[in-house]
């Protein structure tokens, strides 16, 4: 921050924390010139890549909102180094426009983004991490894998046993029928072994009829 940049922090220091105000007009300016020293690498303003910008007025009023202390010039720059560290180690140096037959003035130019990025003159430079799984049509059919088709599945409903014992309430008790004695849920039998599949034994649909509505839920 120049001057100007600094006076102007201080003066916001001192509107919310009146008590930090200088006693006269020399202790006033001998307060500018530390914090303009101190604050010279300090960015008044910087962006994130992560959206966290930087901004030194709110370090000001963070630091007045939660400390009982008065503030000190410090109390700005530390927050940038760390800030500062951060962004550094976030940084992708993009490729020079110079030359690399020039090694000067690629080493040059990447020192200058370099300082830029750290002086908060510039945004960090930052390559897109590739998203992991699939694109959503993709992942659509991948879900889909193994699922059964539609109409097999109306078709297995139609003639399942499920289907049957909504058919068939009966089904939920053995068949009585000597030459039967299907178990439940399964279909009655006829003498030669099989099943029918349109009714079932007249004994069996007694048995049921004979259940207590608790017997037969």
């Amino acid at each position: 921050m120049n001057r100007r940049e600094v006076a102007a922090l201080l003066a916001y220091a001192v509107k919310l924390d009146p008590r930090s105000a200088p006693a006269d007009q020399g202790a006033a300016a001998e307060v500018l010139d530390q914090w303009a020293d101190l604050l010279a690498d300090v960015a008044a303003t910087a962006e994130h890549p992560g959206g966290r910008h930087w901004d030194a007025s709110q370090v000001v009023r963070h630091h007045i909102a939660t400390s009982p202390y008065p503030i000190k010039p410090a109390d700005v720059s530390r927050p940038w180094w760390t800030f500062k560290r951060d962004i550094l180690d976030r940084h992708t140096d993009p490729t020079p426009q110079a030359d690399p037959d020039d090694p000067a003035s690629y080493r040059a130019e990447l020192l200058g983004t370099r300082h830029a990025v750290a002086t908060g003159a510039v945004p960090a430079t930052t390559y897109r991490e590739l998203t992991g799984g699939p694109a959503p049509d993709v992942a659509a059919h991948i879900a889909r894998i193994g699922e059964m088709p539609h109409h097999l599945r109306e078709q297995l409903a139609e003639h399942g046993i499920g289907a049957r014992r909504v058919r068939f309430p009966e089904l939920a008790v053995d068949c009585p029928r000597t030459n039967c004695r299907a178990r439940k849920g399964m279909p009655c039998k006829r003498p030669s072994g099989a099943e029918l599949r349109s009714h079932t034994h007249d004994q069996r649909q007694t048995a049921y009829a004979a259940l207590t509505p608790e017997q037969a839920a």
